[in-house]
């Protein structure tokens, strides 16, 4: 259970400061900005057979999914770099040590970005960056659940992963070696409107640090591992749908603090509540 130690305990306290500097940070008239949902697109309620259990046991039941917004892009980097104009405190000369480690932002110059890059998805950006720009949107990330509900989708089928041919063309992005740099957001939609859910970056979810795997499905659904692992404790399900859980085993490797060339992030939103 190493993987606990560090993303585990860093969890509460990125919770709780994540919180804080929210309600520091969310720019002046942020109510407002909070209704909008220009650059989203609402996803419907439905469900699915996740490659994780989380502790459901052997039926592993599917995971009900409530309506909800999603970014249809990628956040960009020109739209980050803004974000630290206006929000100075995460900046990369002061953001401090405990919100993101000594490779945050290095890919942008600190004139900003070049115009190569602007189009291009940021990356190198903490967990910790991305929650506080989704929050200055009005947003959060995505849940991992959330996540893979629409990446689960190809052009015309809102769940295509037992079709072998789109297996195979996502597997071959990831296949490839990982040290370019990402290319420009956009291109083909999948079925509810969303681009580069695959084939070009990683992404945050919000509870990255709950994907915690284990390799023996005996384990399924026993009360000792989710009390000491959290209720977030999962098996692997759909072992054949290796480009998924390639994304299980990296964002379950990382803390909060953690940059990559190839990690980024988009934002997901509430539908508003309705009046009684």
């Amino acid at each position: 259970m190493r993987a606990l130690s560090s993303p585990g305990n860093t969890s509460v306290l990125a919770s709780v400061l994540t919180s804080l500097l929210a309600a520091v940070l969310l720019p002046v008239g942020g109510a407002a900005h909070a209704a909008s949902t220009e650059n989203y697109q609402m996803i419907p309620a439905g469900s699915i057979d996740s490659v994780l259990s989380a502790g459901r046991g052997l039926n592993n039941l599917p995971v009900k999914i409530n309506a909800f917004y999603l970014r249809t892009l990628p956040v960009t980097t020109a739209e980050f770099f803004a974000f630290t104009k206006a929000h100075p405190e995460w900046e990369k000369a002061n953001i401090p040590s405990i919100f993101a480690d000594e490779s945050y932002l290095s890919q942008i110059p600190d004139t900003g970005p070049e115009a190569s890059q602007a189009d291009t998805p940021v990356t190198q950006v903490s967990w910790f960056a991305a929650q506080a720009y989704c929050e200055s949107e009005g947003g959060r990330l995505p849940s991992w659940y959330e996540w893979e509900y629409v990446a689960a989708a190809d052009e015309t089928h809102a769940d295509a992963r037992k079709d072998p041919k789109w297996r195979a063309k996502i597997l071959s992005w990831y296949s490839q070696p990982g040290s370019s740099n990402p290319t420009k957001v956009g291109g083909a939609t999948n079925y509810y409107g969303i681009s580069n859910m695959h084939g070009l970056i990683w992404e945050w979810v919000d509870d990255f640090n709950a994907l915690l795997v284990s390799a023996d499905s005996r384990n399924q659904g026993d009360p000792d591992q989710l009390q000491y692992c959290g209720a977030g404790a999962i098996s692997l399900q759909d072992r054949d749908n290796f480009a998924i859980l390639m994304r299980v085993a990296l964002l379950s490797a990382m803390n909060g603090a953690n940059t990559t060339r190839q990690l980024g992030f988009r934002c997901a939103k509430n539908l508003p509540q309705e009046k009684p």
